[in-house]
């Protein structure tokens, strides 16, 4: 290669030629990053073609869950996807690469989503499932019901389907999270490389065109994320609330077929790489051999001491006893990708508050909308039809769709020329601070549609399920929902690029599948404050008569708990960004006076 491609150490976002013009970021690289787009958007119709209604799903006949049940379960697919991210990465690293690692996590993908339609279709439904219960299910959650001592006979029964609905969703969360894992940098990848003879040939040149097609990437890379997911909700999620689950959760399953297939076809004109070592096992490797060795340095100096032996101390990092030069078994470059790894967990670590509240816009939230009032939908059939509650969801979606345009096209070069645009980590800690106030936000809607719940409710089917709501329109919701929105803006995009940015060259995949790792240990902390504040102890969702209404729960406790949490990690966020910032100001002031 020549001299400007980026070194294994460099930081990916950190090399190549600056200043480029916007123009020419995607220039003889289209139609791989089309590609690649399309599979994303198309992957996240899919995705959200499942998690849209699953709570609306589960509570209906003949399924029957609790609403924390099914909120919990939704909670627990959405970690799994992220959690399994770093075994996708170290998949690719090691053994497939990212394109053939996505092919076959699609393929899984696929796999676990035919199971859907199968158990909401009823002559296959009970080859998976089984008999379906005699009893019915009942809704207890009226001010009347909750008034008797033994409002429901069906006080802890059994989860109709669970087995199947659980193995299809691990089937799919396997396949979101490794796809997550490597799409990211691959398509990145496509736009940031491109061929010096602008053709795909067996050892062609490959140069770095430099960060500015990188950023701009991410900024389309989301905007396709969040079009597929208003096709998604707003299409599909129609369906499934006011047609068919079966029609609803079909089209889904054809979406990832067909991204399958688009990406498949684009192996001809996609940038690849052979993989080249698992990161994840050199980390191991240098973390043991560094722990190892300081325990036995501190051994050694205490024999010493106890002799008599003074000895000059010599201060250096962790670390740097692994380095060949230092008498270690390992070289420089892998030694330094992994205090490079070390530095950025704990940016990880401070962001999983924000994606436990950032998943209750899928459950939670949804939940909340279901005890709204919900407007019909007039049409042409004698059935009446409803606002499909997931919907509401459309709003943080369409304001993404409209503002990251305005923000890679306007905002951001403004800023840029002005030498005002923020640092990834600042960006970030303005989206924290957005999603703080929405979960806020849904604690005071909450608590006033408690109070109203009290005096009056509504009945309203919603699908197959009735639900006793408040005479409050949905359209409250719409706030909380809008500051989601500005969150994404900010935190998630400013995110991903972090993790690109921050990440050495050999360390991608691994690192791209951290930042996914801990955003589901988020969606895992959702679902434990879920389970501890439905314990009796507590109380504040423990109305376990009910199946789907929430009236005799505190669910505004838990919104609040979840702001306090938020702003709490806010200010620790803070201390962290800006200790990361200095460490990273003074490396570069060291490699400028080419002391490095």
């Amino acid at each position: 290669m020549e001299g400007n491609e980026p070194s294994e150490r460099s930081p990916l976002l950190g090399s190549g030629e600056r200043g480029r013009a916007a123009t020419s970021a995607f220039h003889g690289r289209r139609l791989a990053c089309a590609a690649v787009l399309l599979a994303e958007l198309l992957e996240r119709v899919a995705f959200y073609g499942i998690t849209s209604n699953l709570v609306l799903f589960l509570n209906g006949p003949p399924y029957g869950w609790e609403g924390a049940q099914a909120s919990q379960a939704l909670l627990l697919f959405m970690g799994i996807t992220y959690l399994v991210s770093p075994f996708g990465g170290w998949l690719a690293d090691a053994l497939l690469g990212k394109f053939g690692t996505i092919l076959l996590s699609m393929a899984l993908y696929l796999l676990g989503m035919l199971a859907f339609p199968v158990i909401a279709a009823p002559h296959t439904r009970q080859g998976l499932c089984g008999d379906i219960p005699l009893f019915p299910v009942e809704n207890c959650s009226s001010p009347a019901a909750n008034a008797t001592v033994a409002p429901c006979s069906q006080v802890g029964a059994t989860r109709y389907c669970a087995t199947a609905t659980f193995i299809g969703l691990v089937l799919v969360g396997l396949g979101v999270g490794s796809v997550k894992a490597n799409i990211t940098p691959f398509g990145a990848d496509q736009v940031k490389y491109r061929l010096a003879a602008d053709r795909l040939c067996v050892g062609a040149e490959v140069k770095d065109r430099g960060p500015e097609a990188t950023r701009r990437f991410f900024n389309w890379f989301y905007w396709s994320i969040n079009l597929g997911a208003i096709l998604s909700l707003g299409g599909i999620a129609y369906i499934q609330q006011n047609v068919s689950f079966v029609v609803g959760y079909s089209i889904p399953t054809v979406c990832i077929g067909i991204s399958f297939m688009v990406f498949l076809c684009g192996q001809s004109f996609f940038i690849t790489k052979p993989p080249d070592g698992s990161a994840f096992t050199d980390m191991f490797k240098i973390l043991a051999y560094s722990c190892c060795s300081r325990k036995r340095h501190v051994e050694r100096s205490a024999q010493s001491e106890g002799q008599g032996v003074l000895q000059q101390p010599r201060k250096q990092s962790l670390f740097e006893m692994a380095k060949l030069s230092r008498g270690g078994p390992f070289r420089e470059d892998k030694v330094e990708d992994v205090k490079a790894l070390v530095k950025i967990i704990p940016v990880f670590l401070a962001l999983i508050p924000y994606w436990t509240v950032y998943f209750q816009m899928q459950t939670t939230y949804v939940l909340q909308s279901l005890h709204l009032k919900i407007p019909e939908i007039s049409n042409d059939t004698n059935s009446i039809h409803t606002f499909p509650a997931a919907w509401l969801t459309m709003f943080d979606a369409v304001l993404i769709l409209i503002l990251i345009p305005l923000k890679d096209k306007l905002v951001d070069p403004i800023l840029k020329r002005n030498g005002l645009l923020p640092s990834s980590l600042k960006r970030i800690a303005v989206g924290m601070f957005f999603v703080m106030c929405s979960a806020f936000a849904a604690g005071i809607l909450e608590s006033n549609r408690l109070k109203i719940v009290k005096v009056k409710t509504i009945n309203q089917t919603i699908g197959n399920v009735t639900y006793h709501a408040a005479d409050l329109p949905i359209w409250w919701q719409i706030p909380q929902y809008v500051l989601i929105g500005f969150s994404e803006i900010f935190a998630s995009i400013a995110g991903l690029e972090f993790a690109y940015s921050a990440a050495p060259k050999s360390m991608q995949s691994a690192i791209m599948g951290l930042f996914f790792f801990f955003s589901g240990i988020g969606s895992f902390v959702g679902s434990g404050l879920l389970a501890l504040v439905s314990i009796k102890e507590i109380g504040w969702m423990s109305n376990h008569t009910d199946f789907g209404n929430i009236n005799g729960c505190q669910l505004n406790y838990y919104f609040f708990l979840l702001a306090a949490i938020q702003g709490a990690t806010l200010l620790l966020f803070l201390i962290v960004s800006v200790k990361y910032d200095h460490q990273k100001s003074k490396v570069h002031e060291v490699a400028a006076n080419g002391r490095i």
